[in-house]
């Protein structure tokens, strides 16, 4: 288990405030919620088809969770903000699904900024910084990671890792050993958020028990619904497929549970159908959409 420290500190400055006046906020957005591959189309204009991304705007820091085609759309609207910027990337795992959006993420170009990136080694021992430099070689890109101008920290996660971004706490655990995938738990103050979206029927005692540990009584919860193999998926969009993140989130005193990672064969009208019997199982469920924003804390109120 290692410890990271990180200090707001840096060549940039935390977000646009003084690290001295924090905002006093805990928000996620949505940019990407698709698995596998994206889905850009009119069945899918609703819910969205770029794959997975999340930032999380904790106290003056911004946190971004896996780097699927939203994070190109999340780079975009960053490049309105004035000032340098500071943000700390999370992979959760390195297949293509997660990292695909890197290469154009704008924000990134830009020499005055700064990115922390987090990840661990992949099935093939490959680092985070691997896998992303192997992505942008001919002939998959035409461009090197080396063109990006920010300043890119690498950061090589083990199980238990945990990271401390001043009074934000980032907690870690190896959630799917079959594609050495992480969970996050985010803590500030008395607010948690955890996501994981490589939860899987069958998993293990001892993955179990890491995702317990990292759920347990979170205000929110993001998580995946479960699916087969894409030549097998089927819209039987049976209750096994979903009841992996409910059953856990009941046991486990979750707040609100968010079911994103869609399958890409999802339309819009069947995802409303599964937002309907997830809800009826656990009320304080929804759907991830891109563009949805939730509030954890805003102005010293829980919402």
């Amino acid at each position: 288990m290692s410890n990271i420290e990180l200090s707001g500190s840096h060549h940039a400055t935390e977000q646009t405030t003084s690290k001295s006046d924090p905002p006093e906020e805990f928000i996620v957005q949505f940019w990407g919620v698709r698995g596998l591959i994206a889905t850009p189309s009119s069945n899918t204009s609703r819910y969205g088809g770029n794959t997975s991304c999340v930032e999380m705007r904790v106290a003056g820091k911004r946190l971004i969770f896996d780097g699927g085609t939203g994070l190109r759309i999340l780079g975009r609207s960053w490049l309105e903000l004035s000032g340098p910027l500071v943000a700390h990337l999370f992979f959760t795992n390195s297949q293509s699904n997660r990292i695909q959006g890197f290469p154009f993420f704008a924000p990134a170009f830009v020499a005055e900024n700064c990115f922390h990136i987090y990840g661990m080694a992949a099935s093939n021992s490959a680092s985070i910084k691997h896998s992303l430099c192997d992505q942008m070689l001919q002939p998959h890109f035409p461009y090197p990671l080396q063109v990006m101008q920010a300043e890119l920290l690498f950061n090589n996660l083990t199980p238990g890792s945990k990271i401390t971004l001043d009074d934000v706490t980032i907690q870690t655990a190896l959630i799917n050993q079959n594609q050495r995938s992480a969970g996050y738990r985010v803590s500030w103050k008395n607010y948690s958020v955890a996501y994981m979206t490589d939860l899987y029927q069958g998993a293990d005692e001892i993955e179990l028990g890491c995702i317990r540990g990292l759920i347990e009584g979170v205000d929110l919860l993001i998580a995946n619904a479960t699916y087969t193999p894409p030549t097998a998926h089927s819209h039987e969009y049976a209750e096994l497929l979903w009841k992996t993140a409910v059953n856990l989130a009941h046991h486990a005193g979750v707040k609100r549970l968010v079911i994103s990672h869609h399958h890409p064969d999802d339309h819009d009208d069947f995802l409303d159908s599964v937002q309907t019997e997830v809800k009826n199982a656990f009320p304080q469920a929804l759907l991830a959409r891109e563009g949805l924003i939730l509030p954890v804390m805003q102005g010293n109120k829980t919402v």
